[in-house]
């Protein structure tokens, strides 16, 4: 094995030698790693023994032949710092800290896992507090427990955040090949960003599923996703909680509609990441990737021997997303010719048993189907007897006719059990080294589908763009610390200038109020304007449709008596062009995340905002593209698309007002905490959009 690696932590992933620091305790990793195959040097550091799992013991880390690729640090935790320090100035490729009591429990364990970084310096540090690294490609076990891996010429990686879901994803029944399990701990030292850099590295790497609680640089994480999705190498994360990050933002509705979770979402979506819902969805989609590839489009062929297997398909391929286009007339005809009177020609097609366990008839029915431009995979849904329950032959014969079928063909292909236990493991061996994904779980296996057509997609739209490098989040610079809110006035007039259009307005005073309304034309609308008063319909201060000089002028009476009480309310009034016949309302809001920079909301607006809750999330910077498919996915699309005879919304102004904020918001990143523009009123096509309410929160330098 060379010992010239581009990544730093190639060395320690893939190690010439290791060095087990520790007790007794390290009898199970030296074991596990002999058991392995692991053919490069194994070394033990103990002042206390001679010998531990047969291994004479070195005294001291100083003594050891050589400065050692990989070490596997399992002592408590005081000693753990004492004893990365020596590795690192040994020059030691890297560490795994196996220890807890860092971080994780209290503030003298962060003081702790800072000196334990000090310490490091350079040399990569994998924990503290986690079970460590395998890798089944060149036989390397840094591990303190059993595990249910073994040897692949090629395969997927898991990172994960828990120690006990990576343990316990190697003992899966399910023949997903591993390349490589690391369980990363604490990430003192690294994160995610850079355990992918290094995994992509590495050429025998199909996929990358993770398991995440959270991210503490996304910006490093989307710079790799990036990457990996340029590479085609697919990540797939199961991600869960939902903890608060950033800033709590009370100002507006655009906090209330994009949390924490949201936003990591907009950061999956943004990056082609497919975020599994469980462990089962999170294997066998990756066992896809890795045995078949992600499907390249969401048409889908399902075959059958059985009417409720087909019936449970059809439902579960419309909760998954994936379609099921109809048989072509040619396929219709020839299927007709092959299978008995009343057969349903149809897909899901259940062929039924008048061919079952006829190998010949089996191929000709399956090579119909897929031999299609119609469909982009097929899968055949088997369940096999329970071990012991007598002759498989025929199960095997339809088996070995799909293999068939996909060799002749060269379709993506698929075997689908219902139930996870029904599809033997030397099935499953077998379907895999005919490059035929076997797939157990029938909602797993088609989630899966949808979700790697939807990457598939994704990484094409990227393609077609070139801007893969344009996918990375970067955080938004810090804001001043003196907080201000813009009033309605000043807000559009901000927005305005990035060519978001507003109603024509006049700020006033009371007395000015009635001719300004007769300049502009009635109905027109009042309000205060005023920073003081940002939710001016709960103060009573706003008063619509008003015809008359005689209503304006009461109207302001009105409004000044009821936010008399608000202490600097002021007396500026905005009147503004009243404006009707809107197809929908939406919102556009701009929210600030520590962690993800700044993010742009999209919703349903005026009073759906809090009774429906319907919003898109996405990062920013973005692209026409994106912030289109973000629209299309609300429920108000349908309001935009012409709803019941009504007019369509014009859907590219709607495009150019998100962009406008867009742009406003890359001009004033440093300065704008969050912004809302609500409604947005949407006309009829080609009539535009008009901005009728706006508010931003701004923090500038003292």
């Amino acid at each position: 094995m060379s010992a010239h690696h581009t990544n730093p932590l190639q060395r320690l992933l893939k190690p010439r030698h290791i060095a087990f620091i520790g007790g007794n305790n390290l009898e199970d990793a030296i074991r596990s790693t002999e058991a392995i195959g692991f053919a490069g040097e194994i070394w033990v550091v103990n002042p206390k023994y001679e010998r531990i799992a047969g291994r004479r013991c070195h005294a001291r880390i100083a003594d050891l032949p050589a400065p050692p690729d990989a070490a596997f640090v399992a002592i408590n935790s005081q000693l753990t710092v004492e004893a990365v320090g020596q590795l690192a100035q040994a020059g030691a490729g890297g560490a795994i800290c196996y220890a807890a009591g860092f971080a994780e429990m209290d503030e003298a364990g962060r003081r702790l896992q800072q000196q334990l970084v000090a310490a490091a310096g350079s040399m990569p540090l994998v924990g503290p507090n986690c079970y460590g690294v395998l890798n089944y490609l060149d036989g390397a076990a840094m591990w303190p427990d059993r595990h249910g891996g073994q040897r692949v010429a090629k395969g997927v990686a898991i990172i994960s955040q828990s120690g006990n879901v990576a343990l316990n994803l190697t003992m899966a029944d399910r023949s997903c090949p591993l390349a490589y399990v690391i369980s990363v701990g604490n990430q003192a030292a690294l994160g995610a960003g850079d355990y992918i850099e290094a995994l992509l590295d590495d050429p025998r790497v199909s996929a990358i599923g993770m398991y995440l609680e959270g991210l503490g640089d996304v910006a490093a994480f989307s710079r790799a996703a990036a990457r990996a999705l340029r590479m085609g190498v697919p990540i797939v994360v199961l991600k869960v909680g939902a903890s608060a990050l950033g800033t709590q933002l009370t100002m507006s509705h655009t906090s209330s509609l994009a949390g924490a979770d949201d936003m990591y979402q907009a950061l999956f979506d943004r990056l082609g990441v497919m975020r599994a819902a469980t462990l089962s969805h999170l294997i066998e989609t990756l066992k896809l990737c890795a045995t078949a590839g992600p499907a390249a489009g969401r048409r889908l062929a399902i075959l059958t021997c059985s009417g409720g297997d087909s019936a449970m398909s059809a439902d579960l391929a419309e909760q998954t997303g994936v379609e099921l286009p109809p048989l072509a007339p040619a396929q219709i005809s020839a299927l007709r010719a092959l299978l008995p009177d009343f057969a349903s020609i149809s897909n899901p097609l259940d062929y039924n048993t008048a061919i079952w366990g006829k190998p010949d008839e089996l191929q000709r029915c399956f090579e119909i189907v897929m031999d299609s431009p119609h469909y982009d995979a097929t899968a055949l849904v088997l369940d096999f007897p329970k071990t012991g329950c007598g002759d498989i032959r025929s199960w095997q014969s339809a088996v070995d006719a799909m293999i068939r079928a996909r060799q002749k063909t060269g379709r993506m292909a698929a075997v689908v059990s219902n139930m996870p236990e029904l599809l033997p493991a030397p099935i499953r061996e077998q379907l895999a080294s005919h490059g035929v994904a076997a797939l157990q779980g029938l909602s797993q296996a088609l989630w899966a589908f949808g979700a790697t057509a939807s990457h598939t997609r994704r990484r094409q739209e990227e393609l077609a763009r070139g801007g893969f490098d344009a996918l990375a989040v970067a955080p938004a610079p810090p804001a001043g610390p003196a907080e201000r809110l813009l009033d309605e006035w000043q807000s559009k007039a901000e927005l305005a200038r990035f060519g978001l259009p507003c109603p024509p307005a006049r700020l006033v005073s009371a007395a000015q109020a009635p001719a300004a309304a007769q300049a502009l034309g009635f109905p027109v609308v009042a309000k205060i304007a005023s920073d003081q008063v940002p939710h001016k319909t709960e103060a009573g201060a706003v008063k619509l449709n008003l015809h008359s000089s005689a209503e304006v002028a009461a109207a302001v009476a009105a409004i000044a008596g009821n936010v008399a009480a608000i202490p600097g309310a002021g007396d500026g009034f905005l009147i503004e062009k009243m404006v009707g016949g809107a197809v929908a309302e939406l919102i556009i809001g701009l929210k600030r995340d520590a962690q993800f920079g700044l993010a742009l909301v999209i919703g349903s607006g005026g009073i759906l905002v809090e009774l429906v809750k319907d919003s898109a999330v996405l990062l920013l910077p973005t692209t026409r593209e994106a912030v289109r498919q973000a629209i299309a996915s609300l429920k108000s699309w349908r309001l935009l698309q012409g709803f019941r005879g009504r007019p369509a919304g014009d859907l590219e102004a709607v495009i150019d007002a998100v962009m406008a904020v867009a742009a406003y918001a890359h001009a004033n990143r440093d300065r704008v905490l969050e912004a809302d523009i609500n409604p947005l009123l949407v006309l009829p096509a080609g009539s535009g959009v008009l901005a009728v309410d706006a508010l931003i929160r701004v923090g500038e330098r003292t």
